[in-house]
């Protein structure tokens, strides 16, 4: 497949997205592609990397385009397909035998985060910004980002899901999105010595001291605006404050939509403290199962990717207008159709 490849190299099974004129989207193809590999590879490999080619990004996302022109069709099952594939895909990275290492430059962005931040050793340079920005498409933070932003330290995980915020590679360190920072002029020195020895020790060997995070700085800042229970009085926090972070948060806040918010912030609070990323992911594709039929995800996508005009028609004016019930519909148990991760291992 042109758009991946998964292929041994020495002691490593290597899988490298190739699509970066795209900023290395993620589609359907590409994740049984693999998870294909990853499954040959259980017995046969020291380790796994996984990269992206160019500089700009590891992988911005999943091909939202393509799950936008199926909704188009009303056809819901493809939606689901997609989203059950890969969210069985970042399970299986969490849980493979072998180390994988992430090698996270440039954007790494929902589907990206699924991707590279599950597994065993996440490497960020001095290009890297992580971010989960679903709710400003309709979405709420998913493949299995709802459970690292749920035991980010204080409450920066909601100022993170609910704003879309951008970390640095020192804040996703602090965040628990990454491990450890290495040079970007030393990755590819780095990547050829765990093809020669597939030993995860060299790591050590090219790490060096991450950027300050400026998030660490901010977390009593941030824990005093996020920490309330209900998104009216997070909303409220920040309308109170004059100071630049506030009014930064607060515009980031008001791009998303009220109903993805507002069931982002339930996640969130359901997942504090828990450490289960198979029940992140099935709390997760409740909302996502029901995303196209009955949330705004047709319309975030149509106003941010398609027609690009940042105008969406979202179905709530107001994050006020949303009721509990409603919250409730969208993450109630799917029953026969909830999340089946039969195919792992």
């Amino acid at each position: 497949m042109n758009d991946v490849s998964c292929r041994i190299d020495g002691h490593v099974g290597r899988i490298t997205l190739n699509r970066p004129d795209v900023l290395n989207a993620l589609t359907h193809e590409m994740c049984l592609a693999i998870e294909a590999a990853l499954d040959e590879w259980r017995d046969s490999v020291r380790l796994v990397i996984i990269e992206a080619a160019g500089d700009k990004a590891f992988c911005a996302g999943g091909d939202i385009a393509s799950l936008y022109e199926s909704a188009k069709r009303g056809d819901i099952a493809y939606g689901r397909k997609f989203w059950q594939d890969e969210y069985r895909l970042n399970a299986k990275l969490a849980e493979h035998p072998v180390p994988i290492v992430s090698f996270l430059q440039g954007f790494v962005m929902g589907g990206g985060v699924g991707l590279g931040c599950h597994t065993s050793h996440r490497i960020v340079c001095e290009s890297t910004k992580i971010a989960m920005p679903e709710c400003g498409i309709g979405l709420l933070p998913d493949v299995g980002g709802s459970l690292l932003l749920a035991n980010a330290p204080g409450f920066l995980g909601r100022y993170l899901g609910l704003t879309g915020a951008r970390m640095g590679p020192g804040d996703a360190i602090f965040a628990g999105f990454a491990d450890t920072f290495a040079d970007y002029d030393q990755w590819d020195q780095l990547k050829s010595a765990l093809v020669q020895t597939g030993d995860i020790a060299e790591i050590a060997h090219f790490a060096s001291t991450a950027p300050a995070s400026a998030m660490a700085n901010d977390l009593a800042t941030i824990d005093r605006y996020f920490g309330s229970d209900t998104l009216n009085q997070i909303a409220a926090n920040l309308q109170d404050s004059d100071t630049e972070f506030a009014q930064r948060a607060l515009k980031g806040l008001k791009r998303g939509a009220p109903l993805a918010l507002s069931c982002c912030l339930a996640v969130l609070k359901t997942l504090r403290d828990t450490h289960s990323l198979r029940d992140a992911l099935a709390l997760e594709f409740r909302f996502t199962a029901r995303a196209v039929a009955q949330g705004d995800f047709p319309e975030g996508v149509r106003a941010a990717i398609i027609d690009k005009d940042n105008a969406p028609n979202w179905a709530h004016a107001t994050i006020s207008d949303v009721t509990p019930s409603e919250v409730n519909a969208m993450l109630s148990d799917l029953g026969r159709d909830a999340l089946d991760l039969e195919r792992l291992r």
